[in-house]
Order: C-alpha cells, then sequence, then structure tokens
C-alpha cells in the first residue's frame, strides 16, 4: 500500500514553499487554515499539500501555537541523531530524470551528493529545515535472492557488512553557476 501523505513542520513556509515547488518541482494542490487544540484558543496552523506524484502528497505544517518553542525541525538532528538517518526518497523513474533533478537542484543554488548504491542510484540534498531529501532512481529490480538476503540480514546480530560505495561524487552549485557562466 502506498503512502498517502507525509507530513512535517517547517520553520519558514515562504522558504520551504519555494523549496518544494521550485527546486523539487512539486505543485500545491490543498491548503487548510485552522485553530490547534491550544487550551487557550490562541493557536493556528496552515496545512499545505504539495503533489509528489502517483497519488502520494508532501504536507507542511507552518505553526502558531504557543506551546510550540522554535527549534530544531530536521526529522533527525532534532532527534540528535545525523542528518542522513531519517530522510524522505522520491522516485526517479531513470538516470536521464535524476539528472535532470540533479540539474534542476544545482540551478537553485543546493550543493548535491550524487552516489552509485549499486542497484540504485541517489541524489541528496537538504531542505530549508535541515532534512536530508533523495532523489533515488532503481536500476534493478529487487527479487527473491534480495528478499532472502534481506531475512538474513535481519536476525543475524552481527551481518557482514558490504563495502561502502565508492562511487560518490559532490556537486557545489558555485561551482555548476561558474562553469555555465563561462560557457555562455
Amino acid at each position: 500500500m502506498a503512502f498517502h501523505h507525509v507530513a512535517m513542520a517547517c520553520g519558514d513556509l515562504e522558504v520551504s514553499h519555494r523549496f518544494y515547488t521550485q527546486a523539487m518541482g512539486f505543485e500545491l494542490v490543498h491548503a487548510q487554515a485552522g485553530v490547534t487544540d491550544a487550551p487557550d484558543g490562541t493557536g493556528w496552523a496552515k496545512h499545505l499539500f504539495y503533489d509528489t506524484g502517483e497519488g502520494a502528497f508532501l504536507a507542511l505544517w507552518a505553526l502558531n501555537d504557543p506551546r510550540i518553542s522554535p527549534g530544531d525541525l530536521s526529522l533527525s538532528r532534532g532527534l540528535g541523531l545525523p542528518t542522513w538517518v531519517n530522510h524522505l526518497a522520491f522516485v526517479a523513474p531513470d538516470l536521464v530524470a535524476l539528472d535532470s533533478c540533479q540539474e534542476r537542484w544545482l540551478e537553485t543554488d543546493l550543493d548535491v551528493l550524487r552516489i552509485d548504491h549499486g542497484r540504485t542510484e541517489s541524489i541528496y540534498t537538504d531542505d530549508p529545515d535541515g532534512n536530508m531529501i533523495e532523489w533515488c532512481c532503481t536500476k534493478a529490480s529487487f527479487d527473491a535472492r534480495d528478499a532472502s538476503h534481506a531475512a538474513t540480514i535481519l536476525i543475524d546480530a552481527a551481518p557482514a557488512l558490504d563495502p561502502l560505495p565508492t562511487a560518490i561524487e559532490f556537486f557545489l552549485a558555485a561551482n555548476h553557476h561558474a562553469n555555465t557562466s563561462t560557457r555562455s
């Protein structure tokens, strides 16, 4: 069963909206504004839904509630974890689409990490609240052998570790802009 939506709080709605529409290419399709359950009745929130494709949505919460103090809103850092632990990964249907997503990120001043994981290839950046965002392309389908191996790893207290990926590239937006302007 697919997700309907994932909802996250954002610190600056205007900045987050720009990221998810311009850098990600998602369309704002629905919004609600209403009161929260603050006991004194002064809390309110905006709940915005962005179409991510294939019937799935990303929802952002802009919260204005006296009980909620501003802090680190990232899914990982807010819990004391490295940024890469809790992250959102979106489907890039093929490597051409992945390249297009990478170009869009660089054009919108975002640095990009690209890793070829073998069966998948991904690009990564952070959203305005410090959440790691990924576009992931599955290059080879998972099969029964993969499922069997996964079941083994699940119960193994000391599994053999896979080697680290060696196809890792960093792309800096500043270098991209410099290279683009010298070609003009």
